[in-house]
């Protein structure tokens, strides 16, 4: 339970948590530990805290970052566990699902950047390379200055 009024900030009690987390084993190297949203959802916290509970682990040296991918227990280099897909992953995939479903229609755009960045609760560069994946995949392309369109079916990777 937080202590929202007492002298110990709120990201470091969440930070202790996940320590403890760590130390019992309910994460091991290379895990993922929860993401900003998660943790957002979690805990009743502003993006600012659960970017702070993150820093905190990377500094007391739990944790590493990988942009756009997450937050692992161990140092930069420790093999991730191969449970955890990377959300630009998760969102490119999404999106594909919802191409193939006829939710998004060919030559029609797909959601803007800002409309995903709500939607999953991640940062730009996140949206942005989940688009660039969809892109290389051939699911989209993009016209500058427009937008990111389904591409033709002709194009859409076999499956």
């Amino acid at each position: 339970m937080l202590d929202r009024e007492g002298p110990v900030p709120v990201y470091k009690q969440i930070a202790e948590i996940i320590r403890e987390q760590i130390d019992h084993g309910d994460l091991t190297l290379g895990d993922a530990v929860p993401s900003e949203a998660e943790l957002e959802a979690e805990y009743g916290i502003a993006r600012m805290t659960a970017r702070r509970v993150a820093r905190e682990l990377r500094e007391q040296g739990l944790v590493y970052t990988v942009q756009g991918e997450g937050t692992f227990v161990g140092q930069p280099g420790t093999p991730r566990s191969a449970e955890r897909t990377p959300i630009y992953h998760q969102i490119a995939a999404d999106i594909s699902a919802r191409i193939r479903k006829g939710e998004l229609q060919t030559n029609k755009p797909i959601p803007s950047e800002k409309s995903l960045m709500r939607q999953y609760g991640v940062a730009k560069a996140t949206v942005r390379q989940a688009v660039a994946l969809l892109r290389t995949q051939g699911w989209t392309f993009t016209v500058a200055y427009r937008g990111t369109y389904v591409s033709p079916r002709d194009e859409w990777p076999s499956d």
